[in-house]
């Protein structure tokens, strides 16, 4: 009986470069995954600790005002709040082409759009220029919270593109520590230092007509009755009555 004989296949060099080669890269592809997901992970935390952060100093304020109110009314003196630092400003009818450049540099291009707009000498004075085409007011948490998660888009390169995650966000405005949509409230609502920037990536706000319609008395102040102007804290109702 012939003796048993154990054949060695060689496997070629090329063929063990290239397993080497894929072994290295899929090593290489979890070690990202696993950074990425621990560089989320720290992320998420921070991002965590800053809502939390930001529902201290919300609640710090509105409990310092109604503590005002009351010390003024117990001393018999009227409470006289703040002077708005942001606007939100709707468009509500067309216009001539004079006013019509003004509404451009607000970018508010079409009837029913919304902007936020920092109070300052400058700007009032544009909305007072084009006052008969545009209604405004003090916007309140609430009503900035609810317009950017039920409304908001951000402007990227010159698209529209919808808020869906916080990395749309990061990528546009993270080199001004803006990294979420409560960073991003935040700076709108405290007029923030980054507040141009953060203003000028969300894209006009697309609202529809309120509900029941506009007045009747259309070309009339608010004050009067009719639609334009000023609004202050009454803003907060047609931003429901819109979105």
């Amino acid at each position: 009986m012939a003796p048993k004989t154990t054949c060695s296949i060689e496997v070629p060099e090329t063929l063990l470069k290239k397993r080497k080669q894929t072994e290295k890269s899929r090593e290489e592809r979890l070690a990202k995954a696993a950074e990425a997901k621990k560089a989320s992970l720290a992320k998420r935390k921070v991002i965590f600790k800053r809502a939390e952060a930001y529902v201290k100093e919300y609640q710090g304020k509105e409990r310092e005002e109604i503590r005002l109110k009351r010390a003024a009314r117990s001393s018999g003196d009227f409470y006289v709040a703040a002077q708005p630092k942001v606007y939100f400003v709707v468009r509500i009818r067309g216009s001539h082409p004079k006013p019509r450049k003004i509404l451009q540099l607000l970018r508010l291009l079409q009837i029913n759009n919304g902007v936020f707009v920092k109070v300052t000498r400058a700007t009032q004075q544009m909305l007072r220029l084009v006052e008969p085409y545009i209604t405004y007011g003090e916007p309140n948490l609430k009503s900035v919270r609810e317009l950017i998660y039920k409304r908001g888009y951000g402007k990227v390169d010159k698209q529209r593109i919808p808020l869906a995650n916080n990395q749309v966000i990061e990528a546009n405005l993270g080199k001004y520590d803006i990294l979420c949509v409560e960073d991003l409230v935040h700076e709108i609502v405290t007029a923030g230092p980054h507040f141009k920037q953060a203003s000028n990536f969300l894209w006009p706000f697309k609202l529809s007509n309120p509900t029941g319609g506009w007045r009747t008395r259309k070309f009339k102040h608010f004050v009067q009755g009719g639609d334009f102007g000023d609004r202050e804290g009454n803003i907060n109702k047609l931003i429901r009555q819109m979105n």
